[in-house]
């Protein structure tokens, strides 16, 4: 099977690497990351030898939300030790530097022995801890074979991917039980976990630790500074769609306008998932009739002054965008994208809408619905009716919006479990002194 893996890999790899190489020289996107994930890293996570050396993979912005917190619970544990943290989004790796004290930050290394193998050589990491679920059966196999323990948090299995391991269980079977140990979010997720034949010993379900990063981050207050680039004062009212697919910013642009009817002074923000879209956004904004829209960054350069809509073209602002919301619309959730992160508004007091497509999200929606925060809806007109009696009903508006950060606040204390799960593995086995 390993062998079959590696010869689709192959193929995979001969067909994909020309265009990433033309996109990287094109456009100069993935030219950070292409270069450290084919084994090209500098010296540096080497310059020191503390032990434990530990390192922690965040795929991209999501998974940097989860194992932030997990980190800084970990170093009231263990101080000394030495962690590298790497990323497979160029996004997530700038999140990653702006958020995590590390010692080093990479990308993460392509599944090919040849390039695993030399960037282990280069970490010698005691430990490797993965955020949710990211599975490579060669780094796997070959972390085994050199006795680096493995561990995954705040681990969880989508029912897309559920669907997809269970064709070759018997081949993620071997994947699975080369892992010391797997911290899952829910019941469900270990389920899937047994069920695609991991060791019941090594499951433990702990919960989620992205409500552990959300809170400490709300607690640090909104960002005044960004209020006031964006004009948005104490009662202004505020739509913000943030995260957004291809096929919804028309949905949501529909939406506002209608909305204007009733409430002319409504403010929109639109933060796209992908910012390499935001030119093209800007041309359907004024296509679309909204003259006065604006872009984050051309208010950061002080060109313009904010008008009803902006559009947010930087990466980062999000979350503190969240705080200047009199409601929310996340996408991925209106197209079959699975969903986005639906906590960070919801941490803010936020009531929050999403679409009918949240594989990604089960838990959280089901959790911020049961409290009131977060409202379902499957399309355009639903959306435009909920945001509308929300609008006209500001009690109701607070209340639920409450009631979902109280909701955040009350699944708290999932980072410290997951660092003593770590501790745990790390102390299984002595560290060796160099």
């Amino acid at each position: 099977m390993y062998l079959l893996y590696n010869l689709l890999l192959l193929t995979a790899a001969i067909v994909a690497l020309p265009y990433y190489l033309a996109r990287s020289l094109l456009t100069g996107k993935y030219r950070q990351s292409l270069g450290q994930k084919l084994g090209f890293i500098a010296a540096q996570p080497i310059a020191e030898r503390r032990r434990p050396r530990v390192w922690f993979h965040a795929v991209s912005v999501g998974e940097v939300a989860a194992v932030r917190p997990i980190i800084a619970a970990f170093r009231a544990y263990l101080p000394e030790a030495y962690i590298i943290v790497s990323t497979s989004t160029e996004t997530g790796q700038e999140v990653a530097r702006q958020t995590i004290a590390a010692e080093a930050y990479i990308y993460y290394p392509l599944d090919i022995p040849l390039v695993i193998n030399k960037v282990l050589d280069l970490i010698k990491p005691d430990i490797f801890v993965t955020a949710e679920t990211e599975l490579w059966p060669n780094f796997s196999r070959i972390c085994a074979q050199r006795g680096i323990k493995m561990v995954i948090v705040n681990g969880r299995i989508s029912p897309r991917s559920f669907r997809r391991y269970r064709k070759t269980v018997f081949f993620w079977r071997r994947v699975l039980n080369n892992y010391a140990a797997v911290g899952v979010t829910s019941e469900e997720h270990a389920t899937r976990f047994l069920e695609l034949g991991l060791s019941r010993d090594k499951i433990r379900v702990l919960g989620n630790a992205k409500y552990d990063g959300l809170a400490v981050k709300v607690w640090a207050g909104p960002n005044r500074g960004l209020a006031g680039k964006l004009n948005v004062g104490a009662g202004d009212l505020v739509l913000v769609a943030g995260s957004t697919h291809e096929g919804e910013e028309e949905v949501v642009l529909d939406v506002y306008r209608e909305l204007l009817r009733d409430f002319p002074v409504l403010r929109l923000i639109l933060v796209p998932r992908h910012i390499e879209r935001a030119k093209r956004l800007m041309a359907k904004l004024m296509e679309a009739g909204f003259l006065d829209a604006v872009t984050l960054s051309s208010l950061n350069q002080d060109k313009a002054s904010a008008g009803r809509v902006v559009l947010v073209d930087v990466i980062g602002e999000l979350f503190q965008i969240y705080s200047l919301a009199t409601l929310v619309f996340c996408g991925g959730s209106l197209v079959p994208r699975g969903g986005q992160n639906i906590l960070e508004a919801a941490a803010w007091g936020k009531v929050v809408f999403y679409g009918p497509h949240m594989d990604d999200f089960l838990e959280e929606a089901a959790g911020l619905e049961q409290a009131g925060g977060g409202i379902r809806i499957g399309g355009g007109e639903e959306l435009l009716a909920g945001i509308r009696r929300l609008l006209l009903d500001p009690g109701l508006r607070i209340r639920l919006g409450r009631q979902g950060q109280e909701m955040v606040k009350a699944n708290m204390g999932a980072a410290a479990k997951y660092a003593g799960l770590i501790r745990d593995v790390v102390g299984q086995s002595p560290i060796p002194r160099n």
